[in-house]
């Protein structure tokens, strides 16, 4: 079977495990106080026009969102997401687990805008009721977002000034960054959202690590006490240069940015090809995320030889699927692909 259902079906970029192999009899100290965790921060940093960024390295994307969230807010503080996104559909309630409320708005797109954004903390400034309700504080975006579109810079700046004007940090989920910045039409760089952003996260998970996302807080504030917060949420790893190591590795020579925008360039290969068919799409993506509609006769005859992600019934006979590419996926399993959309 080909795997085209998510970016994180395989190990390992090789060039980490070689790195962990030479260094595999090597002794270091724990809990990502290392060498390595520090080498990979200055790598990441030197990316970001932001040398007072702080880095900090942990194992999973909702451990991170749920974690930099709770240290983030005061109890009776809330979040502001687009209504897809992955802290409110993804991830079993972790966020309103650690006790905040996360304000859903209507996406388009999978994006949500400014002036959603400025309406909804209007609401809360003019409210004769404040300590009855939640505060919002918190914006959390995804770039790119879980439809695999992307904000643009005049979106990014808009939201981070709204935010700025009403007191709220903005939080950007990087799971997927890499493919984000990679894409064709992407006018943000990781300096923006740096710039832009009070904390962020490089996502490993999908981008060819083994493990792990580097969280970058611009806002030295939010950073206070961080690795207590990461200690008593269960996310501190004792073996931490781990993380570092495999960070070090993706960022020392830009091969983060390389091995995701070569993903980008696949999706697009297999976006054509449907496209040629005059397949529709349930949205346009221009990251390695494909949505497609396809008859669910064809889907069971592509489900033989590829695995995608199901999405969602659109109707009697149709259904919406994802085909997603990766740093892993290959040129021949591309072409493979295509041949056989071509014969649809």
């Amino acid at each position: 079977m080909i795997r085209f259902n998510n970016d994180y079906n395989c190990g390992a970029h090789p060039k980490i495990l070689e790195a962990l192999a030479v260094t595999n009899t090597e002794s270091y100290g724990g809990y990502g106080l290392d060498p390595w965790c520090e080498k990979a921060s200055a790598e990441i940093r030197k990316y970001l026009n932001c040398p007072e960024a702080q880095v900090h390295f942990m194992v999973g994307g909702t451990q991170t969102n749920y974690t930099v969230i709770s240290a983030a807010l005061r109890p009776y503080q809330s979040v502001i997401s687009a209504d897809s996104g992955h802290i409110h559909v993804h991830e079993t309630g972790a966020v309103e687990h650690c006790g905040h409320k996360i304000q859903a708005l209507p996406h388009q797109n999978g994006k949500i805008s400014a002036s959603q954004i400025a309406a909804e903390a209007e609401l809360y400034r003019t409210s004769g009721v404040q300590e009855h309700i939640t505060q919002p504080k918190l914006v959390y975006l995804s770039f790119p977002t879980e439809y695999g579109t992307i904000y643009t810079k005049q979106e990014l700046e808009a939201i981070s000034a709204v935010c700025r004007e009403y007191g709220m940090y903005l939080f950007i989920d990087g799971a997927r960054l890499g493919y984000g910045l990679g894409a064709q039409d992407a006018d943000v760089t990781i300096a923006d959202i740096a710039r832009l952003a009070d904390v962020f996260y490089c996502g490993g998970t999908k981008c060819g690590a083994l493990f792990g996302e580097a969280v970058v807080f611009t806002d030295p504030s939010l950073a206070v006490d961080f690795r207590s917060y990461i200690k008593q949420n269960g996310a501190m790893l004792a073996k931490g240069w781990l993380l570092g190591l495999q960070f070090y590795t993706l960022f020392k020579d830009g091969l983060y940015f390389d091995i995701t925008r070569k993903a980008d360039e696949y999706a697009m290969m297999i976006r054509k090809a449907f496209a040629e068919k005059s397949v529709p799409f349930y949205i346009d993506s221009t990251t390695n995320q494909q949505f497609v509609i396809l008859e669910n006769k064809i889907l069971e005859k592509l489900s033989k030889k590829y695995v995608y992600e199901y999405e969602m019934k659109i109707d009697d006979t149709h259904s919406c699927v994802r085909f997603c590419t990766s740093w892993s996926t290959t040129e021949e399993d591309v072409q493979e692909l295509i041949r056989d959309i071509r014969q649809l």
